[in-house]
């Protein structure tokens, strides 16, 4: 059985986590195809561009079903950037549209603007600091390093226990996300140098379940 399924739907940076996982030495197959994603012990949903866009193409290919349904099984899940906003029930982004409802919550665009009235540039673009809020084995060993955001909407989570990490952009944005097998990073692991590595490395270990990376 292979070990990690990358699910392509047409909009995710696939080449990035798929050069992750081979740094790490983790098997794993790129496909859109159900049944072969079932083979796998483990899945990782990535994702660039509209929300709306990706369910879209998430639904029309059966996709979505498939990820809800594997999620509910205990197939553990991790959603990358767009990929973890797709985990939640629905966004703003170009109209209200429903995501695969494993987290509660929604996605909401920056302001732009702060309380007393500054503007502030969107998107959150670069390099920003972690901060821990709950253990998990997803960050374990991890420090409260910087990671890399591309970002214009972020998670106001339904329940604040499945933040794990935040950072701070005018607003607390949900960093890194989880509960039960389904987590989700906001930033991209796979172009945070040694941080995000190890994130990876210790989803590799949830999914091997060697217990913590």
């Amino acid at each position: 059985m292979t070990m990690i399924g990358i699910i392509d739907y047409g909009m995710g940076n696939l080449y990035s986590v798929r050069k992750a996982l081979e740094r790490l030495g983790c098997p794993y197959v790129l496909s859109g195809d159900k049944e072969e994603l079932e083979q796998t012990r483990g899945l990782i949903l990535p994702g660039v561009g509209s929300f709306r866009d990706a369910m879209h193409m998430l639904n029309e290919t059966g996709l979505a079903a498939f990820i809800r349904s594997a999620a509910e099984n205990g197939t553990p899940l991790l959603g990358i950037c767009l990929g973890m906003q797709l985990l939640f029930d629905e966004s703003e982004e170009n109209g209200p549209t429903k995501g695969l409802g494993l987290l509660r919550g929604r996605v909401v665009r920056f302001p732009g603007v702060t309380k007393t009235g500054e503007p502030y540039k969107v998107p959150h673009m670069g390099w920003n600091r972690l901060r821990f809020q709950r253990s998990s084995p997803l960050l374990h060993g991890v420090e409260e390093g910087h990671v890399y955001f591309v970002h214009s909407y972020y998670v106001v989570p339904g329940d604040e226990d499945v933040v794990l990490a935040s950072s701070e952009y005018d607003v607390d944005v949900p960093a890194v996300v989880g509960r039960g097998c389904v987590f989700g990073t906001q930033f991209h692991p796979e172009k945070s140098g040694a941080v995000g590595m190890r994130i990876l490395n210790n989803y590799v270990g949830i999914v091997t379940g060697r217990g913590n990376g």
